[in-house]
């Protein structure tokens, strides 16, 4: 129950107004400084947290998460259409071996992006209701009701889906994949609605719900293992 609540708790941090509708740049600050405004960095519960700052790469500065036996990275909320295409750039400096996206002792990714859902709590079943309510009681703040975790995972190709092996709550899927190509900027880019349909299109069955976050990081608390992963700038456009 802990990790399941871990899986969906990355914006507990945020209790209050929504930020801006579009995620604030990282490019636009300077390395070293605070995260631009309405980013917070992670800090997941029972576990130590990853390292995050701002530093310059390439001319550009972005998003830096250490973690050495440790979870997080930084989050954002807002409140926008999932009618959209999330674009971003990452990059990683290995991948994490020991890591297995199928059971929970493997539960670790060298970078990973989550997109946050506010599926209606009443349209779930009687048990995922009380795990939400037992999960926002034990943390204090108000959890998302559904998400998509966008990993780099070590073993499966990109493409490969996968309930979290701590909540069926979380959708992994995994968009890179190997360390082929570590140490260099990947670009990403995901239709949100078309995997949300696909990932809890059997359960929720009206409108995609609104995005009420994101957040960039990696995990590395299971294997102990050390991973780096960079994030460019997160860019949320129509789907046109």
């Amino acid at each position: 129950m802990v990790k399941a609540a871990i899986a969906l708790a990355v914006v507990v941090v945020v209790t209050a107004a929504y930020a801006a509708a579009l995620p604030a740049p990282f490019s636009g600050s300077a390395p070293g400084g605070a995260l631009p405004p309405g980013w917070i960095a992670q800090e997941l519960p029972r576990s130590k947290p990853s390292r995050v700052d701002l530093v310059h790469d390439e001319g550009v500065t972005v998003l830096r998460v250490r973690s050495q036996g440790e979870a997080g990275g930084a989050v954002y909320a807002m409140k926008a259409p999932a009618q959209a295409v999330l674009r971003w750039r990452w990059k990683v400096d290995r991948v994490v071996e020991g890591a297995d996206m199928s059971v929970r002792a493997g539960d670790d990714y060298a970078a990973r992006v989550y997109v946050f859902f506010d599926v209606p709590e009443e349209t779930l079943s009687w048990g995922e209701r009380a795990k939400i309510r037992l999960a926002r009681l034990l943390h204090g703040a108000r959890l998302p009701t559904a998400a998509l975790c966008y990993v780099w995972d070590n073993r499966h190709p990109p493409g490969t889906t996968a309930w979290n092996p701590y909540t069926e709550r979380v959708r992994m899927i995994v968009v890179e994949s190997g360390a082929e190509r570590a140490g260099r900027w990947v670009a990403a880019r995901r239709d949100l609605e078309a995997d949300f349909r696909a990932a809890f299109g059997t359960q929720w069955r009206g409108p995609v719900p609104e995005v009420t976050g994101i957040a960039a990081g990696n995990d590395t608390d299971q294997t102990g293992a050390s991973a780096t992963a960079w994030f460019g700038d997160f860019v949320l456009e129509g789907r046109g």
